[in-house]
């Protein structure tokens, strides 16, 4: 990983699997700053370049600018360019917990996934026993409003 938060993978055909990435985003979890919550979250999104541009959750006393671990890969691979995206993982959970079960995305993260992916966006989630869900963004919000709804 570069120290920028990003791993260059290569074509799209070394491009890391679902569990890799999954693994990516539990990782990330080391690096959250949840001193309120104290739920830690890791993101590790996929570009379709094959780059994995990381995120944590970064919590602030003024809670409403507590920021998500998926906003933040997000905004990290937008504020470099990067605006095209396969597939994001996340993992989260209370943090000393000795098990992770599955960490769906909040509505705004959702929303956020919404403005720059397209229907068959995934979202893998994962758990301590090795198990991992894939769902799509057509699946995880189906009636999305996105730029598209704007020329209406």
């Amino acid at each position: 990983m570069n120290a920028d938060g990003r791993r260059k993978n290569g074509p799209a055909s070394e491009q890391p699997d679902d569990r890799t990435l999954y693994e990516a985003a539990v990782k990330m979890r080391e690096r959250s700053y949840a001193p309120y919550s104290r739920f830690r979250v890791g993101a590790a999104l996929l570009a379709k370049d094959g780059t994995v541009w990381t995120g944590c959750n970064i919590e602030n006393a003024s809670y409403g600018a507590c920021n998500c671990a998926e906003r933040t890969a997000f905004f990290k691979a937008v504020s470099e360019g990067e605006k095209q995206f396969s597939a994001i993982a996340i993992a989260g959970g209370p943090e000393g917990a000795e098990t992770l079960d599955f960490c769906p995305p909040c509505g705004i993260c959702r929303q956020v996934m919404e403005e720059f992916c397209g229907q068959d966006f995934r979202i893998i989630l994962g758990n301590s026993a090795g198990e991992l869900k894939v769902l799509t963004m057509a699946e995880l919000l189906p009636y999305g409003f996105g730029p598209g709804d704007l020329d209406k």
